[in-house]
């Protein structure tokens, strides 16, 4: 970010009025974001709609397997009836295991690509993948609209002020306090003031990732209003703690 909030130079002193755009960077990061929205949304729906599903019928079958299956095997090995389970077993298609030994329920399992442990999932849990996949899909839309709304939005800077995204002139006369704390790390700089200079307190907000030139529109205020200026003091502070 180019953005700094020392003296201005000879774009901040022209005199003319500057058009600030919306960058294509807050244009790239709400894509982004919206993108990210909507594929979330999407996944949520086809959990609730398909992947929780097929998951329960999987844990159904491990119960059947576990609980029905294994437990007819040993009852037809305890009573001498083995061979005999097994060839009914392989005529309904039901494993049978290998030497002997009794059906494996991972070996089943991989046979189809299927996890070894399948956890079954409630109504109301499915319910909540919808849910979840409305909520999502609908702050993408929100956000598809934010992008709409702002697109022709623009900062403009004038000799004595600016004008905000929202048309809210404001002289810088008018100013009484800038606060430019969250400017190197978020380009968010914050202006109150008094419309005529008696008017009721307002801020307005500059920012710079937002508005392609909005660091010229600050450094123009800072060069041009007199008032309180709150601003980071990091490397002062640091030299009180070192002195500490």
């Amino acid at each position: 970010m180019d953005s700094s909030t020392n003296p201005p130079d000879e774009a901040a002193n022209d005199a003319g009025e500057m058009i600030c755009p919306v960058t294509p960077w807050y244009f790239r990061r709400m894509g982004i974001l919206g993108g990210m929205l909507f594929l979330m949304g999407c996944y949520f729906i086809y959990d609730g709609k398909i992947g929780y599903p097929k998951k329960n019928e999987r844990a159904e079958v491990q119960l059947w397997f576990e609980n029905e299956l294994l437990a007819g095997y040993d009852k037809a090995k305890g009573s001498g009836r083995l061979s005999e389970w097994m060839e009914e077993a392989a005529e309904k298609g039901w494993p049978t295991g290998l030497n002997g030994e009794p059906p494996k329920w991972a070996a089943y399992a991989a046979e189809r690509g299927w996890p070894e442990k399948n956890e079954k999932y409630t109504d109301k849990e499915i319910e909540e993948q919808f849910w979840w996949g409305g909520g999502t899909l609908l702050a993408s839309l929100i956000v598809g609209v934010l992008v709409l709304l702002n697109r022709k939005k623009v900062l403009t800077g004038r000799a004595d002020g600016f004008v905000t995204p929202e048309g809210a002139e404001v002289k810088h006369a008018d100013v009484f306090k800038v606060d430019t704390r969250k400017w190197d790390q978020k380009g968010l700089a914050y202006a109150w003031y008094r419309p005529g200079g008696s008017g009721a307190e307002k801020k307005a907000v500059i920012d710079d990732l937002k508005f392609d030139g909005a660091d010229v529109v600050l450094s123009r205020l800072l060069a041009n209003f007199s008032g309180e200026l709150i601003e980071k003091v990091a490397d002062e502070e640091e030299d009180e703690v070192d002195e500490d």
